[in-house]
C-alpha cells in the first residue's frame, strides 16, 4: 500500500512539473541558460523524499537553484511539518553566476517585545517559566520565511512563482504519507509542552495524523495558492495575515505580533562571511547567526594545531574528542559574550576572525585536562530546524537552513491558514544567564528588543575553489549545528573521506555551560570502551542525546556528489 502511493506522490509531482511553464519569470534574473552547462549535471540533498522530487522536478523543468531551494522550502511546510515551514524563518546562502549571495530571513521580535517580557510569566512556585518562551503564542516572533524566498526567487528565479509553489499545493491538496518522525515529533511536542497551561491547538490540527497513512491539509493548501497568486504580500498585509493576528489571541492566547508587525518585516541581504581555509573560500552564515563564526573559529584552531596537537589524531579517538571540547569551550565563550543581531549591536566579527586572535585562543587548549568552565571567558579585551543543499548545472548552488525552533514550534496553528507558528523568541537571551532550551546562556547582547532578531545557530555553508562551488553543506541542529558542519568539513578534508563516510561518522558535541559533558548521538552512540576514556578524563557521558541531519552536495570536476545524512529521512539526487 504505501509503496503505491509513494508512486502516486511522484505521479503528482512529475505532472505538477510538466505542466510548468519554462519562460523566465519577468521578476527574476533569468540566471542560468540552457547553454553553457558547466556540470554534468545538478544534485540535491533534502531532508526528506518529497522535497527532493519536487526539486529534481523544477531543474528538470528548466529551474535553476534557486528555484529549487524555494520549491524544496515549500514542499517541506507540508510534508515535514514539525521542521519545515511557512511560519519561521531562517537564511538563504547562494551562489550564482560566480557571486555570493546571503538572504536573511531571521524571525524578528514584534514590536511590543521588551527586555523583560518573559520574567513575567511565573510557575506555580512563583519562578521565572522557561517554557513560556516555547510554548504558546506569546513565544512566536514574526515569521519571515515566505518574504526570504520570494525575494530570492524574484531576484535569481528562471520559472514563474506560482510554478514553484505547483508541488507543495499539489501535495497539501491531495495528500503525503505521514513519517514515524513527523508523528514523533507531535507527540513528543505534545508530551513535553502541551500541558504547560499556555493555549495551543496543535492537535486539532495534526491529531489524526498517522504513520505510513495518507495525510491532506486543506487549509494549507488554500493558504499556498493564495501566496502563489499573489505573492509575499498575501503572507504580510492579506488575509494570511488578519489569519496570523488571530491567532495570537485564539483560546486565551497572549500572542504579540500585530498586523503592523508583519507589514513592516524586512528581509536582509547581507555579505555572506568569508573564510580561506585549505585553500578554499568558505561562504558561511554573518550574524545574527554564530554559526559562521562559530565555524570559522573551529576550523581555524584546529588548522593552529595541526601540526602539534592533532599530529597522529584521527576522529573520534579521546584525545581527538578532548582537543575538540577545549576549542568548543572557548568558542561558546565568546558567542555567549559578542554575539547578536549586528542591527542591534556592534559584533566584533573582525576581531574574533582575526588569524592571530584564533591562534592565541588555539594556545589555551590544555592537551590532557578538562578546562575548568568557570576559567573560560571571553577571550577579547573588554533545532526543530532543517536544511537543504542544491546544486544546478550551471554551477548555481544554495544552502538553506530555516526553522520553528522545536518541533511544531509554539504549538499554535493558524486557524484557517493551517500552518505551526515559531518559538524563535526562546532564541533570544530572556532571561541573561539562563539557559535556553538548548542549554545555550546568552548576554544583553542577545536580550529581547522590538524588531530585533535572536541570535541562531544555523550555519548554511559553500566552499568554492577557483571560482566554482566545491561543496554545498548544512544542518539542523541547534546549538549543535556548526560543530556538525566543522566534523564533516574536517572529515571530507582534513581526512580525506569520502563524503558518504565523511557524513555517516560519529558526531559528537560539547559546549558551555555544561563544561565536562561529552554528548555522543542516537545514531552512533559513544562506545563503552571510549566512553570510560572520556569519564576516565573528567567528563561525564551525556544521556541527553543529540540529532543533525546533514545535507551536502560535493562538486569534483564536472561531477557532483550529493549525500543525505542517514541518520534523517532525506534523499538525495542527482539530476541529469
Amino acid at each position: 500500500m504505501n509503496s503505491d502511493i509513494l508512486i502516486s506522490r511522484r505521479s503528482l509531482i512529475a505532472s505538477a512539473a510538466a505542466s510548468m511553464a519554462l519562460s523566465a519569470c519577468g521578476s527574476g534574473s533569468g540566471s542560468g541558460s540552457d547553454d553553457g552547462a558547466r556540470l554534468d549535471g545538478g544534485a540535491i540533498a533534502s531532508s526528506d523524499k518529497y522535497s527532493s522530487e519536487a526539486g529534481k522536478a523544477i531543474l528538470q523543468a528548466g529551474g535553476n537553484a534557486v528555484d529549487a531551494a524555494v520549491a524544496i522550502a515549500f514542499v517541506l511546510a507540508v510534508t515535514y511539518p514539525e521542521a519545515g515551514n511557512i511560519g519561521g524563518g531562517g537564511f538563504m546562502n547562494i551562489f550564482i553566476e560566480g557571486k555570493p549571495y546571503f538572504v536573511d530571513y531571521r524571525e524578528m521580535a514584534p514590536a511590543a517585545a521588551t527586555s523583560d517580557m518573559y520574567t513575567r510569566f511565573k510557575t506555580a512556585d512563583g519562578k521565572q517559566d522557561p517554557l513560556s518562551s516555547l510554548w504558546g503564542a506569546q513565544a512566536a516572533g514574526v515569521p519571515g520565511t515566505v518574504r526570504g524566498l520570494y525575494e530570492a526567487h524574484q531576484r535569481f528565479g528562471r520559472l514563474a512563482w506560482k510554478d514553484v509553489l505547483a508541488p507543495a499545493i499539489d501535495l497539501a491538496d491531495k495528500g503525503h504519507v505521514a513519517s514515524k518522525a513527523e508523528v514523533f515529533w507531535r507527540d513528543y511536542a505534545i508530551t513535553n509542552f502541551g500541558s504547560s497551561g499556555y493555549p495551543a491547538n496543535l492537535m486539532e490540527y495534526f491529531g489524526t495524523m498517522r504513520e505510513g497513512q495518507l495525510f491532506r491539509q486543506a487549509e494549507l493548501a488554500e493558504t499556498l495558492r493564495r501566496i502563489a497568486a499573489n505573492g509575499s504580500d498575501e503572507f504580510y498585509k492579506g488575509r494570511t495575515a488578519d489569519l496570523i493576528v488571530a491567532a495570537m489571541t485564539q483560546d486565551g492566547g497572549r500572542g504579540i505580533i500585530t498586523k503592523a508587525d508583519l507589514a513592516n518585516y524586512k528581509v536582509v541581504w547581507r555579505n555572506p562571511l568569508p573564510i580561506e581555509w585549505n585553500g578554499m573560500t568558505v561562504y558561511t552564515a554573518p550574524p545574527p547567526s554564530s554559526g559562521g563564526i562559530a565555524l570559522g573559529q573551529l576550523l581555524g584552531m584546529k588548522a593552529a594545531l595541526r601540526g602539534t596537537l592533532f599530529v597522529g589524531e584521527r576522529p573520534n579517538t579521546v584525545q581527538y574528542m578532548h582537543l575538540n571540547a577545549e576549542m568548543l569551550k572557548r568558542v561558546f565563550a565568546d558567542r555567549a559574550e559578542y554575539l547578536g543581531d549586528p542591527g542591534f549591536v556592534d559584533v566584533p566579527q573582525a576581531r574574533l576572525l582575526d588569524p592571530a586572535y584564533i591562534r592565541a585562543r588555539a594556545a589555551e587548549v590544555n592537551p590532557r585536562e578538562i578546562t575548568p568552565t568557570e576559567t573560560v571567558q571571553p577571550g577579547l579585551a573588554k533545532m526543530h530546524t532543517t536544511h537543504f543543499s542544491v546544486v544546478d548545472k550551471w554551477g548555481n548552488a544554495v544552502s538553506n537552513t530555516y526553522t520553528l525552533n522545536m518541533g511544531y514550534g509554539c504549538g499554535v496553528v493558524v486557524r484557517g491558514a493551517g500552518f505551526a507558528l515559531n518559538d524563535e523568541m526562546d532564541d533570544f537571551a530572556t532571561v541573561p544567564g539562563q539557559p535556553n532550551i538548548f542549554g545555550v546562556i546568552g548576554s544583553d547582547a542577545n536580550a529581547v528588543a522590538p524588531g530585533k532578531r535572536p541570535l541562531s545557530s544555523m550555519s548554511p555553508t559553500i566552499l568554492v575553489k577557483d571560482g566554482l562551488p566545491t561543496m554545498v553543506i548544512g544542518t539542523p541542529g541547534g546549538s549543535r549545528i556548526f560543530n556538525a558542519v566543522y566534523q564533516v568539513l574536517a572529515n571530507t578534508y582534513d581526512y580525506q573521506m569520502p563524503l558518504p563516510a565523511a557524513v555517516a561518522n560519529r558526531r559528537f558535541h560539547h559546549q558551555l555551560p555544561q563544561g565536562r559533558i561529552m554528548e555522543g548521538e542516537p545514531f552512533s552512540p559513544i562506545p563503552p570502551d571510549l566512553a570510560q576514556q572520556l569519564q576516565a578524563r573528567g567528563y561525564t557521558i551525556s544521556t541527553n542525546s543529540f540529532d543533525t541531519d546533514i545535507q551536502a552536495i560535493k562538486i569534483t570536476g564536472r561531477d557532483v556528489m550529493p549525500v543525505s545524512d542517514p541518520r534523517g529521512r532525506g534523499l538525495a539526487l542527482i539530476v541529469t
